[in-house]
């Protein structure tokens, strides 16, 4: 199991490296409103996925996996996620896949994040009034039933919406590059995959990989939080070593690996000064595990994997991350170095 969960990550890593929705310019440039191509892609995705998902689990091939509404966790978490996400220019799943092609800062961010699943853990037990009311696992599949007709009919609809909101972002955009398209199919085929009861039966995911890790090295393992993410944590660590191999692999074959701190989106908006990049990657990545693990998800775990199963929670999170991620870009990159 553990080579099939590698493999996996390796081909969710080279799927969003083809796409360059793992790169800081990329995902910075959505925070500022001039780079569409990861709503594009995300978009494309859930909305494919939701109509696959739904005909695999209505034929009993996958099993749901949604997370609970807890309220104050998915905004609260999703508005600082998005912050993070703005500042430090990466997703949990994409600082590996950056990193192995070279990326300083996604490191640096890595361990912002650690210390963010580290800090969270702790401060868990008082915190976790703010988290609530809990809501419980809302879904298209719980609100009308998935054996009906109409389940798979509204299931086509929301999906399709999805997928012609990705185009009307394109034809804004004025771009002609479909590698958005081709990413979110793939990405859509993999979680298919993955969710099956004969492959992996459950969600990509990525976040809870920092806390996992951050405990574990620190020795802060005796307590419920720990138990409760050990198993997708230690899953997920595999998952994400597939990403930064294909990251690494594929960087080397096209000679593309180039060890870099600063990036040009950072340098027009932020300037030079390394110590300014390393400071802000490690604080972005602080947050940005901090929110995730707030909301139970970040963007592989609640907005592609709970966005395809149409569940609420995922979706509010999305919302509230892209107001925080638009909100911070607006006034973190406020003027031209």
């Amino acid at each position: 199991m553990t080579y099939t969960i590698l493999i996996l990550g390796f081909f969710f890593g080279a799927i969003l490296q083809y796409a360059s929705l793992n790169r800081f310019n990329v995902i910075s440039g959505l925070a500022i409103l001039e780079n569409y191509t990861v709503a594009k892609a995300i978009l494309a995705a859930v909305g494919i996925g939701a109509v696959l998902l739904s005909f695999e689990m209505g034929f009993g091939y996958a099993s749901y996996h949604v997370k609970p509404f807890l309220v104050g966790g998915i905004m609260l978490g999703g508005l600082i996620f998005g912050m993070g996400m703005a500042i430090l220019g990466y997703c949990p799943g994409t600082l590996a896949i950056s990193f192995g092609e070279g990326s300083i800062d996604a490191l640096v961010g890595i361990i912002g994040g650690l210390l963010g699943g580290l800090v969270f853990t702790l401060l868990l037990p008082s915190i976790s009034s703010l988290l609530g009311p809990d809501l419980g696992k809302i879904s298209l599949n719980t609100i009308v039933g998935s054996t009906g007709p109409g389940f798979y009919l509204l299931s086509v609809i929301i999906g399709g919406l999805f997928v012609l909101f990705a185009f009307w972002l394109n034809k804004k955009e004025g771009a002609k590059d479909y590698k958005w398209l081709y990413a979110g199919i793939a990405l859509a085929i993999l979680e298919v995959v993955v969710f099956s009861s004969a492959v992996t039966n459950r969600p990509v995911g990525a976040s809870t990989t920092y806390p996992y890790v951050g405990d574990l090295l620190t020795g802060v393992t005796q307590n419920d939080y720990f138990a409760k993410i050990q198993k997708p944590g230690s899953w997920e660590l595999i998952f994400l070593t597939g990403a930064f191999l294909a990251g690494l692999i594929i960087s080397l074959v096209k000679k593309e690996f180039k060890i870099t701190l600063i990036h040009s989106n950072w340098e027009k908006y932020k300037g030079t000064s390394a110590a300014k990049r390393v400071l802000w990657s490690f604080t972005g990545g602080f947050i940005l595990i901090f929110g995730a693990r707030m909301a139970g998800g970040c963007t592989s775990g609640h907005i592609l994997s709970g966005g395809m199963q149409l569940a609420l929670s995922s979706l509010v999170f999305g919302i509230f991350v892209f107001i925080g991620l638009l909100l911070t870009g607006k006034f973190f990159y406020r003027g031209v170095k």
